[in-house]
C-alpha cells in the first residue's frame, strides 16, 4: 500500500464525518448535484476499457463524481472508481481497474478456504473503517460461491455482508485483461438480487477492453501478476502485502473492498430513484 493512500485517507476523514451527519433531505440534495451521464453513451473506464450504456435508464458517473457518490453512501472513495446506476432498480455498481498485471488463470478455487481468509480480514479492515468514522462490515458467507468462466475470462462470486443497518449483498465480477483486472461490484439486497443481477448483466454486455488490453493479447515480456484467481477474491495486492507481514498496509485496501447499500435510515436506491423521478418530471 502506497503512503499516498494513507495521506489521502486522513484528508478524507472530515468528509466522511460530514456525510454521516447529513439529514435525508441534505443527502438527497447532494445526490442531485452529481453529474450523471444519461445513456445510451460510450463511457471510458480508467483508460483501459469502454462501457456502452444501453438506454436512458442507465446512468454513469465519472471519477470525480464517483468519489462523491461513495462518500455520500458511507463507502471509502478511491482514485479510479466509476459508478453505474439503473434508475429503474435499487442497485448500483462500482467499476475499478487494478493494474497488477496479467493474472494466470490455472489456479483451482477453494471456496471454503477463501471464506475463512475473508472472515479473518474483517478485524483489521473494520479497525480501519472505525478510524475513518465508518461503521463495521462483517462477512456472513457466500451468497454465490466463486466460479470462473474460462471462455469469458470472468471470475464471479456473491458475498453476504452484515452491518448495523442490515444485510448487504456484493456480487462481484473480475474481468481479466492483459495488464490487470477490471472489477465490477454490484451492490444489492437479498430481496432484489436476482432481478438486479439480470439487469446488471445487460449493462455488462456493453463492456469491452480497449485494443491492446484484452486478455488474449498477452505477449511474452508483459508483466505477470504475483497472484492468481484466489487472491482476486481475497484482496489481490493486499494478500501479497499480508503474506509479507504488512497487515497495516493491507487494512485500508480491505476496508475499501466491500460496499454498503445504505447510510443511516436512507436507502441509497430510494434516494437516487426519487432524484431521477424529479429530474424526468421536470423535462
Amino acid at each position: 500500500m502506497k503512503v499516498r493512500n494513507w495521506v489521502l485517507a486522513l484528508a478524507l476523514m472530515p468528509l466522511f464525518a460530514m456525510a454521516q451527519e447529513m439529514t435525508p433531505d441534505q443527502r438527497r440534495a447532494e445526490f442531485a448535484k452529481l453529474d450523471w451521464h444519461v445513456g445510451p453513451k460510450s463511457e471510458a473506464i480508467a483508460g483501459k476499457a469502454t462501457l456502452k450504456t444501453p438506454s436512458d435508464k442507465v446512468q454513469f458517473l465519472d471519477e470525480k463524481n464517483s468519489r462523491r457518490f461513495l462518500e455520500l453512501t458511507g463507502n471509502l472513495p478511491d482514485n479510479g472508481n466509476f459508478i453505474v446506476h439503473d434508475s429503474e432498480g435499487d442497485w448500483w455498481a462500482d467499476f475499478s481497474f487494478d493494474p497488477s498485471g496479467y493474472v494466470k488463470d490455472g489456479e483451482k478455487i477453494d471456496a471454503d478456504a477463501l471464506l475463512k481468509t475473508l472472515k479473518e480480514g474483517d478485524e483489521p479492515s473494520n479497525e480501519e473503517r472505525k478510524r475513518l468514522g465508518l461503521g463495521e462490515l462483517h462477512t456472513e458467507g457466500w451468497y454465490v460461491r466463486p466460479h470462473y468462466d474460462e471462455k469469458t475470462k470472468q471470475l464471479e462470486w456473491g458475498l453476504k455482508l452484515r452491518s448495523e443497518e442490515g444485510v448487504t449483498l456484493n456480487y462481484t465480477i473480475r474481468m481479466l485483461g492483459r495488464s490487470g483486472v477490471m472489477s465490477a461490484t454490484l451492490v444489492s439486497s437479498p430481496e432484489t438480487l436476482d432481478a438486479d443481477v439480470a439487469s446488471f448483466r445487460k449493462v455488462l454486455a456493453g463492456f469491452e477492453y480497449n485494443d491492446g488490453e484484452r486478455y488474449s493479447e498477452f505477449r511474452a515480456g508483459d508483466h505477470v501478476a504475483e497472484f492468481g484467481l484466489a487472491a482476486l477474491i481475497t484482496g489481490g495486492a493486499a494478500v501479497i502485502a499480508t503474506k509479507k507481514g504488512f497487515w497495516a498496509a493491507a487494512a485500508l485496501f480491505l476496508a475499501k473492498m466491500w460496499k454498503l447499500v445504505a447510510v443511516g435510515a436512507v436507502a441509497v436506491g430510494t434516494g437516487i430513484k426519487s432524484f431521477f423521478k424529479k429530474k424526468e418530471s421536470s423535462n
